[in-house]
């Protein structure tokens, strides 16, 4: 870490901290390669009309993504909230206006009781209200029908297995093909389905009609998202944007969700890079840091290591087992950790400790490296 990167934080009273959580929104979101970097400079060199690049944006996105429309926005959590907007105001000028009154409108999202998450809350934030289908154990196709009613304006799909809510949980195909019978919209959280890359055009080609993702995935900025669709949901959503607020003059529900010229092009450099690298130099680089982890620790007194490959290489993880002949416990270790100099943050699960590697800048693999030599012996 060189001193200027420092002194950005440490000027402000903010002590940097080497991320060993991987791309989390609470350490920061994921590393900007220097091709979004430059990208992101060479943005800020001119002003553009921001309905043009809106548009301009979204269509080579949706190019690259295989959907019919696409829209960079603040974050998935925004992509989602924009989608449900849309469903329930189409283009309606007076309903856009209206939300989050959704009186006349059809304001019910179906989600699976085992799908609920706490990013569910996005899909609220417009007037929506959550219907819950079956049981946090499970649910059937005809628990699914039975929730669904005149109100429903949507259902929602988990698309992430989040906590193994998978294991419980309907298809995606079930979801699509009861939803596509009652004339309804299934809309996907896709946040870190990025990988592998044929994994971000599947739910598109395969039905969805709204398709959300989280941009610091693929690396972009930590609070820019994509929201991918069919035309006709792809267009009402839009009418919400912070864009449409200022250029049409209409009461959009999506002002506070605003971007700078420079993310917006950011978002695009980062997918058409991820779309061009060569994953499996990517992958060999993350391994090799792991075997650097876990050399270190192998002769380490109770400590057993593992490596994990998890989100599809998004947050590919050394994780360390301690057992009673451990130095310390995995808490003490992780606060060990995080409050040595410089600052080192895992996530600590358990009788396990993770050492995420993909958001390791060069050199600091070896930080870690010696600090848990330093705290577990060997």
């Amino acid at each position: 870490m060189s001193q200027l990167e420092s002194s950005i934080f440490t000027d402000l009273g903010v002590a940097p901290v080497i991320n060993a959580a991987g791309p989390r929104t609470v350490m920061g979101g994921s590393r900007l390669s220097p091709a979004v970097a430059e990208a992101y400079q060479a943005a800020n060199r001119h002003f553009v009309v921001m309905k043009d690049l809106q548009a301009r944006s979204g269509e080579h996105l949706a190019q690259m993504l295989g959907s019919e429309m696409a829209l960079v926005t603040s974050g998935c959590a925004a992509a989602l909230s924009l989608a449900v907007a849309g469903i329930m105001s189409g283009t309606d000028r007076e309903r856009i206006a209206q939300l989050p009154d959704t009186t006349g409108m059809k304001d019910e999202i179906v989600i699976q009781a085992c799908q609920r998450y706490s990013y569910d809350r996005a899909l609220t934030l417009c007037g929506a209200r959550l219907v819950e289908a079956g049981s946090p154990e499970g649910v059937t196709e005809a628990e699914l029908e039975a929730a669904i009613t005149d109100r429903t304006a949507a259902v929602h799909y988990l698309g992430v297995d989040f906590w193994g809510v998978q294991e419980h949980s309907l298809s995606f195909e079930t979801l699509r093909d009861v939803a596509h019978v009652h004339g309804l919209p299934l809309i996907v959280d896709a946040a870190s389905v990025v990988f592998p890359l044929e994994r971000m055009t599947w739910f598109s080609e395969n039905g969805a009609d709204i398709v959300c993702f989280g941009a610091k995935y693929f690396g972009a900025f930590n609070g820019s998202g994509i929201l991918t669709g069919k035309h006709k949901y792809m267009e009402a959503a839009i009418e919400h944007s912070f864009v449409n607020f200022e250029t049409e003059q209409n009461r959009a529900f999506g002002r506070p969700f605003k971007l700078d010229r420079q993310e917006i092009v950011g978002v695009v450099a980062a997918l058409t890079e991820w779309f061009e690298m060569d994953h499996e130099e990517r992958m060999a680089q993350n391994e090799a840091k792991g075997r650097v982890l876990r050399r270190t620790v192998a002769n380490c007194p109770g400590v057993t290591s593992h490596w994990e490959t998890r989100l599809t290489s998004i947050m590919d993880t050394v994780r360390l087992e301690l057992d009673e002949g451990a130095a310390m416990s995995t808490q003490e270790l992780s606060e060990a950790l995080a409050n040595g100099n410089p600052s080192i943050v895992t996530l600590a699960d358990g009788n396990s400790l993770d050492v995420v590697v993909n958001q390791l800048y060069e050199g600091e693999t070896e930080i870690v490296a010696e600090r848990l030599q330093e705290l577990l012996g060997g």
